[in-house]
Order: C-alpha cells, then sequence, then structure tokens
C-alpha cells in the first residue's frame, strides 16, 4: 500500500467527517478525492460531492482559514450566501468561488421539489483539521 493511497484514504475520511458536521439530516456529503499537491507542499486538494435533497439546506458555516474553495453545481439550482455578498442563485453549469475564512451563510436547494447537486473543491493547508465548521 502506498504512502500515497494511505494519505488519500486519510484526507478523504477527515474531509468526509467534517463537512457532514455542518449540513443538516438529509445532506449527503461525499469524499470524492483528496490529494496531497506535489509542486505545492503542505496544500491538500480535496473534492466533495453534495446532494441536496428537495428544500435541503447546509446550515450556516465558516470554512477553514486557508481553504480556497471552488464550487459547480452539477444539477439543479443552489442557492448560496458567502460573507457579506447577495444571495445568489446557481444552475447547473455554473461555478463560484469563496475566499479564504469564508463565511457560508445560505447553502440549500432552490426547489423544494427537485433535488440538486454540488461539487466542491478545495485547496487547503494539509494539516487543517476541520474544513467546514458551524456557525454557532
Amino acid at each position: 500500500m502506498s504512502t500515497r493511497f494511505v494519505i488519500g484514504a486519510a484526507l478523504a475520511a477527515i474531509a468526509f467527517a467534517t463537512p457532514a458536521a455542518a449540513h443538516d439530516p438529509g445532506d449527503v456529503v461525499t469524499p470524492h478525492f483528496a490529494q496531497q499537491i506535489p509542486n505545492i507542499p503542505g496544500k491538500t486538494l480535496t473534492a466533495l460531492v453534495v446532494d441536496y435533497p428537495p428544500g435541503g439546506a447546509s446550515v450556516p458555516h465558516t470554512h477553514a482559514k486557508s481553504s480556497f474553495i471552488f464550487a459547480y453545481v452539477l444539477s439543479g439550482e443552489i442557492q448560496s450566501k458567502v460573507n457579506d455578498g447577495e444571495t445568489q442563485t446557481y444552475r447547473a453549469g455554473e461555478s463560484w468561488f469563496e475566499p479564504p475564512a469564508s463565511s457560508h451563510l445560505v447553502s440549500r436547494n432552490a426547489s423544494q421539489t427537485k433535488p440538486a447537486r454540488l461539487l466542491a473543491v478545495f485547496v487547503a493547508d494539509s494539516d487543517e483539521k476541520e474544513l467546514t465548521t458551524p456557525i454557532k
């Protein structure tokens, strides 16, 4: 078993456990990929898929201080509000980014009748313990 596989598996487990805690029951967060970036020492790229049921939403949360996030809507429509920006609706094929240490105040399925799916790609310090923390 390679070190690369072990590190990737460990990071996927951390990524899965961390964002799931910031979502309401019924949302499904699935790790898709986690790998240290070889030409950027100390950084890891982590990809997660977030499935929102009809009317589903994430609780307001912050992201790791080092994390730059690219979000891409795979299907449906997602409403998102980052920091003090306006709430925006993104449709399948549209994307946005979140700068390091962002507060994600709104992240929800825009539809009450159809599911939605989001790909979230994090670039963060490899030693970050939590990628997502609920706002209390």
